[in-house]
């Protein structure tokens, strides 16, 4: 429904002003909902069904008599013919389409305060594995039936999916499917259709394409989703195309430690780069997806993930940091709690984590001897760090203590500029501790 999320870009040099009109076909317009690359999206009422439903209107700088003009009309009333035949509960439904004068519209459910998913591809509007899991299956499992009824989407991206308020999904858009069925005689559209960086390989050099190039297509929007970071993004169309090509996708634990076992295998047998070895439908998809669901109890869920948020943002080491860099270290870093008596670092063992205390306190001992006691805000092992070199005091819980770990590998999975970022108040604080080591041999010397 929402068309003004779509990737492909056009000059607005092009795009003719058009006033919102009142009435479209039998259809009372309301508002302008959303504009995109083919048409503007209005909200209307449908006096005979009372009901509300979503027009998109092509573009009229679209619509004309030339060889051009009549392919894009052909185009926009592919998803009419694609759409039409489709009814399950995760696909946009797809009422009317016709012509009123010079419009060509397309009339489609409307559902209100609807968002689609490329607001949360990003690393500070993550949803939780859990949630990431069951659009992923709802998704596979639409895109089965759309395959079943001989429809391939080809434009499977964040900005065509659709997250309802009551957090349900909506696959949208079929304006380039590929339809297979022997009712529908429609005119066919090869070549280089859709979306660079969500096509499967084979659709990115032009090759024959089938009913999984939407399973690699899917599969990368469940990465983005879960790392925020996109796979295959890079400056020029020959270097994407290379990376969907050639090129092995990120472990998504290089970007976080919550994924459940055998999340990585699904993707990974999504994203194949040969057509063969993928899953060869969407329901093996939602398949080993639901066996994953049932064991997602142990991960975080989105509340407990903001509480963490929450808890580093009051911190003082944090102040400075944006959003996206806390979120990067929420999902990054390793979370730790020890009861009271615990001891978490041993004189004399190498280790090389820094550790932020968020919660309780901790005693520093050396050789049995107290040397002093830290609590919520404050760090410690930061020459272990720097240098992986052997621990030259014990720190022991001195009662229930929750910390985050940092080490080199957490940093490897936060994005460069939260690296950055961390690395700064990092030598900040080392600083700091150094003035205040050298402060205390000052005062011992004139003792």
């Amino acid at each position: 429904m929402d068309d003004s999320k779509t990737e492909t870009h056009y000059d607005s040099t092009f795009h003719t002003i058009m006033s919102k009109p009142e009435v479209i076909g039998k259809y009372e317009i309301i508002d302008e909902v959303g504009k995109g690359s083919m048409g503007t999206v209005y909200q209307a009422h449908d006096a005979f069904s009372n009901r509300h439903v979503a027009i998109k209107v092509a573009h009229p700088q679209f619509i004309n008599e030339n060889e051009d003009g009549k392919r894009f009309r052909k185009l926009f009333f592919n998803e009419a013919h694609a759409a039409g035949v489709l009814s399950h509960p995760s696909i946009l439904s797809l009422f009317d389409a016709g012509v009123d004068g010079d419009i060509c519209y397309l009339v489609m459910e409307f559902v209100p305060g609807a968002r689609t998913l490329d607001l949360f591809c990003k690393p500070d509007t993550l949803l939780s594995v859990r949630e990431v899991v069951g659009i992923i299956f709802k998704c596979a499992k639409a895109l089965d039936y759309a395959h079943r009824q001989g429809i391939i989407h080809r434009d499977i991206k964040p900005s065509n999916l659709l997250f309802t308020e009551d957090r349900d999904i909506k696959v949208s858009d079929f304006s380039i499917a590929r339809i297979n069925r022997t009712d529908q005689t429609s005119t066919q559209f090869d070549g280089f259709l859709g979306s660079p960086l969500y096509m499967s390989p084979e659709q990115i050099n032009e090759r024959d394409i089938s009913t999984n190039s939407d399973i690699f297509s899917l599969g990368t929007v469940m990465y983005e989703l879960l790392t925020g970071n996109h796979p295959f993004k890079a400056d020029s169309l020959a270097a994407i195309a290379n990376n969907i090509s050639n090129e092995n996708i990120p472990s998504l634990n290089e970007y976080r430690t919550d994924i459940p076992e055998g999340l990585e295998y699904v993707l990974t047998r999504m994203m194949k780069k040969k057509s063969s070895k993928r899953y060869s439908s969407g329901l093996d998809v939602a398949a080993d997806l639901a066996l994953i669901f049932d064991d997602l109890e142990k991960i975080d869920t989105e509340d407990s993930l903001k509480e963490k948020f929450e808890s580093l943002q009051e911190l003082g080491f944090f102040k400075g940091f944006n959003d996206a860099e806390i979120w990067s270290l929420v999902r990054a870093s390793n979370w730790d709690s020890y009861p009271p008596g615990k001891t978490i670092i041993h004189e004399g063992e190498s280790d090389n984590s820094f550790y932020i205390i968020l919660a309780g306190q901790v005693a520093i001992e050396k050789n049995g001897q107290p040397l002093e006691t830290l609590k919520e805000g404050d760090c410690f092992g930061e020459m272990g760090f720097l240098s992986s070199t052997e621990r030259t005091a014990t720190v022991t819980a001195k009662t229930d203590v929750s910390l985050i770990r940092v080490n080199k590998s957490t940093l490897d999975r936060a994005d460069e500029t939260t690296q950055l970022r961390f690395l700064k108040v990092f030598v900040d604080t080392v600083i700091e501790r150094l003035k205040q080591t050298t402060s205390i041999l000052a005062n011992l010397k004139q003792i």
